[in-house]
């Protein structure tokens, strides 16, 4: 098999970032048509096809995504290497590279990571999010530092990991105020038939909170379904219905969207995850994630334990 050509790679990454050909070319200071041919020769090296039309523009491929984040990490390695040859008097900073579960709130996520940043040591954190497993199946072969989830890595994963609990926080169902106000009753009953944000179902806490419905014999009316808490929050600060976001960001929450808290779902329990290979946390980074989650968000909460993946699947009594 031939050998990659970089230079063909670097004309990729330049229209990946422009957009189009034009674009590159213009940045380049080569012909599209030169372009153009480069690009050919490198999907035909790759066996696979790296753009597709999209209106006057181009768009990547699944496979095309793929090569864009190995050609980021490829220049940016690249850089660093021409600042150490060239001896510069500077301290490069070492790549952190943490995955995040599409289900992990976003507010969560920055209060644990950010600390990392003030490190003595410079750090530059690289964040991919995406589902659990392919998560996981990065970190397997260490292209990830850390995995940051909501639940523990799956028992019928074969990936040599380690869950370590970084907290938990019950829930708190939170309103627009037009909404609140509306509502009949006391909490939980005036949620019955009232509008309602759910979780997607690749959400750990959806189970927790549908039984918790049954048991207290709500059907609240389900207008939406989200993967992203981030979206389903800016849905609930329009006021198309209620959600549930963790207690432990509940003050954050409520600035934030302008919502108000409507009432406790102490029954429903949300946590958080850092997912190692590490069976006891020794890495720099990933200790200071898990001290901002005790510190910062996980309050309450008697902070990190931790347990090999294999003894994961041990029951638990919870909703």
């Amino acid at each position: 098999m031939a050998a990659l050509n970089y230079k063909h790679l670097r004309y990729f990454w330049a229209v990946a970032k422009a957009g189009s050909i034009a674009r590159a070319s213009e940045q380049l200071h080569v012909t599209p048509q030169s372009i153009s041919g480069q690009l050919s020769e490198l999907e035909a090296a790759l066996d696979a096809s790296l753009f597709r039309r999209a209106g006057r523009g181009l768009e990547l491929t699944d496979a095309g995504r793929r090569a864009l984040g190995y050609a980021d990490e490829i220049f940016t390695l690249g850089d660093e290497l021409l600042d150490a040859v060239r001896e510069r008097q500077v301290q490069t900073a070492f790549p952190f590279r943490i995955g995040i579960a599409d289900s992990v709130p976003k507010s969560v996520t920055y209060a644990v990571v950010q600390p990392v940043l003030q490190l003595a040591e410079p750090v530059r954190v690289i964040c991919r999010e995406g589902r659990l497993v392919a998560l996981l199946a990065d970190l397997a072969v260490h292209r990830l530092d850390l995995v940051i989830a909501d639940r523990q890595m799956p028992a019928n994963i074969n990936v040599k990991a380690y869950n370590h609990l970084l907290g938990s926080s019950d829930l708190t169902v939170f309103a627009a105020p037009a909404l609140a106000r509306s509502l009949k009753g006391t909490f939980p009953g005036c949620i019955d038939q009232a509008p309602f944000l759910m979780p997607g179902e690749g959400v750990a806490i959806r189970p927790g909170l549908e039984r918790w419905f049954a048991a207290n014999g709500i059907a609240p009316r389900v207008v939406g379904e989200f993967d992203d808490g981030a979206l389903m929050k800016a849905f609930g600060q329009s006021g198309a219905g209620l959600f549930a976001a963790p207690t432990a960001i509940r003050d954050y929450v409520c600035a934030q969207y302008g919502v108000t808290a409507v009432g406790n779902i102490e029954a429903v329990v949300e946590e958080l995850y850092a997912i190692t290979t590490e069976r006891r946390i020794q890495h720099p980074a990933v200790i200071a994630v898990s001290e901002a989650a005790a510190r910062e968000v996980f309050v309450k909460s008697g902070g990190g334990s931790e347990q090999k993946t294999a003894d994961s699947n041990r029951k638990r009594k919870r909703l």
